[in-house]
């Protein structure tokens, strides 16, 4: 049995029996380590060594959590959500209706534009969706449907615009590698070759909206707990509050670094006093208490991949695949992009996904005749497959942190669940199609 395999199921069975992602990764390294013939000694050494990895992106993320109950003090989040609860306090059937699919567009465009007009990827969720949970929940909001909009909105548009976080899955890592391969890419065109998969996304996310369009309730009391939903603001607050989001984005989009951009908010908010110097500690704390999880989780991530690369066995994995083939076309396809499903979803980043496969499946590809632009759709599908579902990816854990801060909202089952059986199964179908006809 494959070590990689026996490793992504472990860790995916515990996580569905609720352990703890941190443990099922944890547990789950350690038995494709072990199977894998590293020993207990080496496996632990590479997991330790993979932690680092994943701690740049903890502290952008405790960071950020710091700058989102920042923002929260100042009360610019909250006035965005007063402003809708005064909408839904007053509403009609149709009006109440109409606040529900607004605040729906409004995170599914947020989303979308964090990986392209101003590429923050999940920097925003958060800032944006903690304050907006006593709206969702007044309008008894699936937090579910939430969580397919964020993820189709984290996922989508790095797979099919290459623009942002686009311009580097499609461009750098997509075309170079299949490149790479030995095979011309100067006439494809990457929208054209994803066209159909995303096409697979849209469909997923137009079932979930008809999967959870039943009313759901939470219980408001644990949402006004944590999320001071009567907290004051002034003109002044909400002032300094817009500046700070500001300086943030443009200190992390000038030095491409997510920790310096929240500090730098959290700063400003310090120096103007809506953050008074006797509380900053206390919030700092809270809210890198906040986004602890997704921390922790990241760096096991990291440490979990890293004894899979170890093993060796991801590359048997997709050597094995390619030796079950034959010269079916049709099963050559359909394993590709199993094959991708499970490397994503053990390592958890299609970025990381793609070279490993391309390199074996790139000249497979060639051997049986697919074009160029099947060649890239496929590699292209089997590297964003298993992003929505894996539990250790940020396009699922992004979501859970924004909406589990009242302890409403399950990682596994309320996003990780969802997102698999609404994104990876579409793209399965629409990409084995995409394959067969272009």
């Amino acid at each position: 049995m494959n070590a990689v395999v026996v490793a992504v199921g472990v860790m995916l069975i515990l996580s569905l029996c609720r352990v703890h992602v941190v443990v099922a990764l944890i547990a789950g390294a350690l038995c494709g380590g072990l199977l894998g013939g590293l020993g207990i000694e080496s496996t632990l050494a590479a997991f330790n060594k993979g932690l680092g990895g994943g701690a740049t992106v903890a502290l952008s993320y405790a960071l950020l959590g710091a700058f989102a109950v920042a923002i929260g003090k100042s009360g610019l989040a909250h006035a965005l959500a007063d402003k809708a609860l005064m909408m839904v306090g007053n509403r009609t059937a149709h009006t109440g209706q109409s606040v529900k699919w607004i605040v729906i567009a409004l995170l599914l465009v947020v989303a979308i534009s964090s990986q392209n007009i101003l590429p923050i990827h999940i920097a925003f969720i958060p800032l944006l969706v903690p304050p907006l949970l006593s709206v969702m929940s007044s309008l008894r909001i699936d937090r579910r449907l939430i969580a397919c909009v964020l993820a189709f909105g984290l996922i989508t548009p790095y797979m099919f615009l290459p623009v942002g976080f686009g311009n580097i899955f499609l461009n750098e890592i997509l075309l170079a590698n299949v490149a790479k391969g030995g095979v011309d890419v100067s006439g494809v065109k990457v929208t054209e070759a994803m066209l159909i998969p995303a096409l697979g996304m849209v469909a997923g996310l137009i079932i979930a909206f008809f999967s959870y369009r039943k009313p759901r309730d939470y219980d408001l009391s644990r949402i006004d707990a944590v999320e001071r939903v009567n907290a004051t603001y002034s003109p002044v607050t909400l002032l300094v509050a817009a500046i700070a989001i500001g300086a943030a984005f443009i200190v992390q989009l000038w030095l491409d670094s997510m920790i310096i951009g929240a500090l730098a908010g959290f700063v400003i908010f310090s120096a103007s006093g809506v953050v008074r110097w006797r509380e900053a500690d206390d919030l700092f704390t809270e809210g890198m208490k906040m986004m602890a999880m997704i921390g922790f989780i990241m760096i096991a991530a990291a440490g979990f991949a890293e004894v899979m690369r170890e093993t060796g066995q991801v590359k048997s994995l997709v050597d094995a695949s390619a030796a079950w083939i034959g010269d079916s076309k049709a099963v050559a396809a359909l394993l590709m992009l199993l094959v991708g499903l499970l490397v994503t979803m053990g390592i958890g980043s299609s970025f990381s996904t793609v070279p490993i496969i391309a390199a074996i499946f790139v000249p497979l590809g060639v051997e049986l005749g697919f074009s160029p632009l099947a060649i890239v759709s496929l590699v292209g599908t089997a590297g964003a497959l298993g992003d929505g579902g894996s539990p250790a990816s940020d396009s699922t854990l992004g979501p859970t942190a924004g909406l589990n801060v009242d302890g409403q909202h399950n990682h596994i089952w309320d996003t990780v669940v969802p997102t698999f059986l609404h994104y990876n199964l579409p793209l399965l179908a629409f990409g084995w199609v995409a394959a067969m006809i272009l």
